[in-house]
């Protein structure tokens, strides 16, 4: 996730600076007929319910290279209560006017990512400690860097960021290639050292053509748990279930999450986390003009 220049900085800004123009193509009317020029306040960001905090860094270099000044946050990660300031901000209050609502927007987002993923993840490892819980591709386009950001600072696992990353084999490469074993075969000839094959099957004998063919990992697609146990049983039976890691994908949800976990698994992959986050509500509140016209 570090480089040596993270979207998390000038990339973060540009789209920063896009989204505002999308806000106020014109400017903003309202600030300029009452607020004079020069006018600078001292505001904070304020939690108005419970969640976990992500991607503050992020957010307070954008807002500082935009020239409002973030004079304390949060860590990503922090448990937050009702009423917990998230960030203090400095700067001339028609700047500040003109980020409230993108920067609450993001917040909001990104905060909800964190807490939904808390949330999944805590419910997992009650019932598996070592089942990791993943987010998927499926993310708000423009988002994913954030998005991303987000479910790590809620304890997720961030899997692959985009299709360079990673080879996975799904429904569709299949539907080409005709074969699994030959889909993995093909991936194993051109693939980097550095990556590994993971198929999404949807039948145990897809499974576990998979795993003897040599896939690192195999993702169990939309199967019901009693099918993901079976699944695991004849790996286990044919010696093949510690070559590879066990993922399980589609359709995981709060009432089933537990019940997936508690199989022996290692990765519960998930869109919910990133797409149906729960919803937090935050504010921005001016607490002192610094500096009049």
């Amino acid at each position: 996730m570090e480089g040596v220049n993270p979207p998390g900085t000038t990339l973060l800004v540009q789209d920063f600076i896009r989204w505002l123009r999308e806000d106020s193509p014109f400017g903003d009317l309202t600030s300029e007929l009452l607020i004079p020029k020069g006018v600078r306040v001292r505001a904070v960001v304020i939690a108005k319910s419970e969640a976990i905090a992500a991607c503050v860094e992020d957010l307070a270099e954008a807002l500082n290279a935009l020239g409002v000044r973030v004079t304390k946050l949060v860590p990503s990660g922090t448990p937050l209560k009702p009423r917990d300031v998230v960030m203090e901000l400095v700067g001339e209050a028609r700047k500040l006017l003109l980020v409230e609502r993108t920067l609450l927007n993001l917040v909001k987002y990104l905060f909800g990512v964190a807490t939904t993923t808390r949330t999944f993840v805590e419910e997992a490892r009650r019932a598996n400690p070592r089942v990791r819980v993943a987010a998927t591709r499926k993310v708000i386009p423009g988002l994913r860097y954030l998005a991303k950001k987000a479910v790590r600072a809620g304890g997720g696992d961030t899997h692959r960021f985009s299709l360079s990353d990673g080879v996975i084999i799904k429904d569709n490469h299949l539907a080409v290639i005709g074969d699994v074993s030959r889909a993995v075969k093909l991936a194993r000839e051109g693939v980097s050292f550095m990556h590994r094959v993971d198929v999404e099957v949807q039948s145990l004998e897809d499974a576990i053509k998979a795993a003897e063919a040599g896939a690192d990992v195999v993702m169990l697609d939309n199967m019901t748990p009693e099918q993901v146990r079976e699944v695991v049983e004849e790996l286990r039976r044919r010696g093949l279930r510690d070559r590879v890691i066990v993922e399980v994908s589609g359709g995981i949800t709060p009432e089933n999450l537990r019940e997936y976990a508690s199989l022996d698994v290692d990765v519960i992959s998930t869109s919910y986390i990133t797409m149906n986050p729960v919803r937090v509500d935050v504010s921005l509140e001016f607490v002192e003009v610094v500096r009049g016209p």
